[in-house]
């Protein structure tokens, strides 16, 4: 009976551990927002890192997190990178891509609490009469831990509710300012 239930669990653990293997190979997460002011404006609040505390949702996880700011103050080539608490861990970003008012593309590297290497990306779409459709993306690889850990926690919700939490201060900020 002993053999039966070990060769029961061996089966089930390898029967996840293909599951998992099947998995996608990258992901996307994606959240929107129609925020009352110019894409210009919103394009500035992204580009300069140091605009990102009014309204990122990570800024205020840990007040203690240390800043250093590179590069140019905003734009192609600037550059941010932070070391905090448990809840936001380190890692860098860079500004790669800016198409003024339209788009803001950035390299986001973490470094703990696990190591990845994303993509993220702003597109700004003008809605007539001065509002503006934010699209907030992160995409990257899908290492076979990260498809293992998929299978426990789903990672468009987890990162999703920060976006979402992200852009609806931005929409606060921003539309303080217009």
């Amino acid at each position: 009976m002993l053999k039966i239930i070990l060769i029961a669990v061996v089966v089930a653990i390898v029967g996840v551990l293909v599951f998992a293997a099947t998995r996608p190979d990258s992901f996307v997460v994606t959240r929107t927002a129609v925020i009352d002011a110019p894409p210009e404006t919103l394009e500035g609040m992204v580009s300069d890192f140091h605009q990102w505390a009014a309204w990122s949702p990570w800024e205020k996880l840990d007040p203690g997190m240390t800043r250093t700011y590179g590069g140019p103050a905003s734009g192609v080539g600037a550059t941010y990178a932070w070391v905090g608490n448990d809840k936001v861990g380190s890692g860098s970003m860079e500004i790669e891509t800016v198409t003024p008012g339209r788009e803001v593309v950035f390299g986001l590297h973490f470094l703990k609490p696990f190591k990845a290497d994303n993509t993220g990306r702003f597109v700004f779409e003008p809605q007539g009469a001065g509002a503006t459709k934010v699209t907030w993306s992160m995409s990257g690889k899908n290492p076979y831990i990260a498809k293992l850990m998929g299978l426990v926690f789903n990672m468009d919700q987890v990162i999703g509710k920060d976006f979402e939490k992200g852009l609806a201060d931005m929409k606060v900020a921003a539309e303080r300012r217009a």
